[in-house]
């Protein structure tokens, strides 16, 4: 039967699919691919604290994938926001944080058990709407193209959807002879023409994509900027789900998404070489202009809170606000840290950090 967009999606082809998926084309952009994935897993271990990777790169992560969905937010709006009171929060910064949150849980989910499951799934889905989301159980979710045409219908029925799940499960924890990177493609593919929640697909799909990475062991940490490709060629990246949908045309979607692992591989390596080069840059001034507090410890939280306040310095290294005070502002006065008053708050802002992570 002929695909028909008005009509739910229930025919959805069990995995793996039928077609043929490792062209000659396509594994050999496997093997670019995989370099490069290689070489970021190797660099981020020349991070002596892998803390400041994850929240560097992984608010990133988080960000670029919300403004997808056309939750927009700036570099210095978000990690003002992770300095700040959940009260004093835009909400575009809130939505991005639980994205953050989710995409953190489900990594330490997998570390301590690897197993990518439909209750996971749903946590992760949670996580990000800030409320209970469990598999659709109503008919009447539809995909609109920016005109309001209906573009797909995905599954219906929660007995369908949740079978559709369980395949797909299957198929993330079976031996396969499949290369990893194209399993991956596919399985971002099914979750998406699944559709299991009412909102929150797309973010919950491509945290999937990074958690899959990491528990076939291509990543350790949550540092690849994928979604920044995917906003760069949006259009591809919806075009590309919808030619599997209505043409089996597997072999343009995987290679899509390979020439993505490649390019934010190459992206985010050099995005660490430069955040190591920043880190040793501050630590060497540090220990030249004011040594008493040159600790790597201090160094180090400086580069964990981008939007430094005192409170942090205080609890930290365990000092009165008096000298926490005293530290950020020998550090402003060396050009280290730029001092912002926004209100009764006073940041301390690591601009070169941020300069870095905003390219």
């Amino acid at each position: 039967m002929p695909f028909n967009s008005q009509q739910p999606y229930n025919n959805l082809p069990p995995l793996p699919p039928e077609e043929e998926l490792e062209t000659k084309a396509v594994l050999k952009k496997c093997t670019k691919a995989h370099a490069a994935l290689a070489e970021l897993k190797g660099v981020a271990t020349t991070i002596p604290n892998p803390a400041i990777l994850i929240r560097s790169i992984g608010l990133q992560e988080a960000r670029l994938s919300s403004e997808i969905e056309n939750i927009v937010t700036t570099t210095d709006e978000l990690y003002q926001a992770f300095a700040d009171t959940v009260e004093s929060i835009n909400p575009a910064a809130k939505e991005v944080l639980r994205y953050f949150q989710a995409l953190s849980a489900g990594v330490n989910k997998i570390d301590m058990q690897p197993i990518l499951s439909t209750s996971l799934f749903c946590e992760i889905a949670s996580t990000i709407k800030k409320t209970d989301m469990s598999v659709r159980k109503m008919p009447g979710t539809k995909i609109v193209d920016a005109i309001g045409k209906t573009i797909y219908t995905p599954p219906e029925g929660e007995d369908i959807i949740r079978i559709k799940l369980r395949d797909l499960e299957e198929f993330i924890h079976a031996d396969s002879a499949l290369d990893p990177l194209v399993r991956m493609a596919i399985v971002h593919y099914q979750f998406e023409a699944i559709h299991p929640f009412t909102d929150g697909n797309g973010r919950t799909g491509r945290i999937l994509n990074i958690l899959f990475l990491i528990q076939q062991g291509l990543l350790d940490l949550p540092i690849l900027y994928l979604s920044r490709y995917l906003i760069e060629h949006k259009s591809t990246y919806y075009s590309g789900l919808r030619a599997i949908t209505e043409s089996g045309d597997w072999e343009s979607w995987i290679l899509f998404l390979l020439d993505g692992i490649e390019e934010t591989s190459i992206s985010a390596r050099q995005r660490i070489v430069e955040i190591k080069a920043a880190l040793e840059r501050t630590h060497a001034l540090m220990k030249e202009r004011i040594p008493k507090i040159a600790s790597k410890d201090f160094v180090e939280l400086l580069f964990y809170h981008p939007y430094c306040k005192i409170r942090f310095i205080e609890e930290h290294l365990d000092v009165s606000r008096q000298t926490a005070a005293g530290y950020l502002k020998s550090l402003e006065e060396i050009g280290l840290l730029v001092g912002l008053k926004r209100g009764r708050e006073m940041y301390f802002i690591n601009k070169p950090l941020l300069e870095i992570l905003a390219k």
